[in-house]
């Protein structure tokens, strides 16, 4: 697998964010791809079902090569919104769905394939035989390359990942949202060699005031000093000296926060600073 350290996710691109411009995406994209930042993440109900098209006119129009990026979608998930028919928010693996999901995706991306498909939220109701038929035809067909999941626990990672390799599995994680370190997300995923990418690497550091927040932020401050670094650069190099090999989705569409967060990559913490910013995201020390 091939995917930059820091991803850049799009959520936000189109209309349930920044709402940018063709001429917006296509300077966002050469700006991440001018600063090593080349995969893209992607799922189909962003925007209600229209960010990926958003995204797709923009590429064609780039001038950027195809194999000089990476492209992840998800699919799975059936939101209610003017764009699909749906009663109610729910879950949809069948192998007929994931195939169609996959080829809408291709579709409204103008690509030929999908560097990596996720199945974007577990379902109580998902099959892994048919999930397997799906995958199978899907990389036979040469339409994915790689295969995983979103959001899946230790246990849904082994059901699924029996009948077919999971090759990623992307996951909150930052210091206000750490449990994978602790249920055995993290360490499962090491073991069997499905690489971990963090949504929301920031957490809630900037976006909550309280107890939590505030220790936080009294601790990145003492060490911005020690490391020229910015608090959400340390928030980002504390994610990147895990030894899973975290990969980042970066949500931002600002150049200067992704600036800073390519240089972030940079930054080596101390075991011991390491320590003190888990303990002041956890409000107690280790066990």
């Amino acid at each position: 697998m091939t995917y930059s350290r820091l991803i850049a996710g799009t959520m936000t691109w189109g209309s349930w964010g920044k709402q940018l411009s063709k001429k917006e995406m296509d300077a966002l994209m050469h700006h991440c791809i001018s600063n090593n930042i080349t995969t893209f993440d992607h799922a189909d109900i962003y925007g209600a079902y229209t960010t990926e098209a958003d995204f797709g006119k923009a590429f064609t129009d780039s001038g950027i090569k195809r194999e000089d990026i990476q492209l992840i979608s998800k699919c799975g998930i059936q939101y209610v919104c003017e764009n699909r028919d749906n009663k109610v928010k729910h879950y949809n693996y069948s192998k007929d769905y994931i195939i169609w999901s996959v080829e809408e995706s291709l579709k409204n991306l103008n690509t030929d394939y999908l560097d990596l498909l996720l199945l974007h939220r577990p379902s109580p109701l998902m099959v892994a035989e048919e999930i397997e038929e799906a995958i199978t035809l899907l990389k036979k067909d040469g339409k994915i390359r790689d295969f995983g999941v979103s959001n899946f626990t230790p246990s849904q990672m082994e059901m699924v990942g029996l009948r077919i390799d999971i090759d990623v599995n992307q996951i909150e994680f930052s210091l206000t949202q750490h449990s994978a370190m602790h249920d055995g997300a993290l360490d499962y995923m090491i073991t069997n060699g499905i690489k971990p990418m963090a949504w929301s690497p920031l957490g809630t550091v900037f976006r909550e005031d309280n107890e939590q927040t505030r220790r936080i932020h009294k601790q990145l401050g003492e060490l911005m000093d020690k490391y020229n670094a910015t608090e959400d650069q340390l928030l980002l190099a504390w994610i990147m000296k895990h030894p899973a090999g975290i990969h980042l989705v970066v949500g931002t569409t600002t150049k200067d926060r992704l600036n800073h967060a390519v240089e972030a990559s940079k930054i080596e913490l101390d075991l011991t600073d390491w320590f003190l910013i888990l303990v002041a995201g956890q409000g107690h020390k280790v066990p």
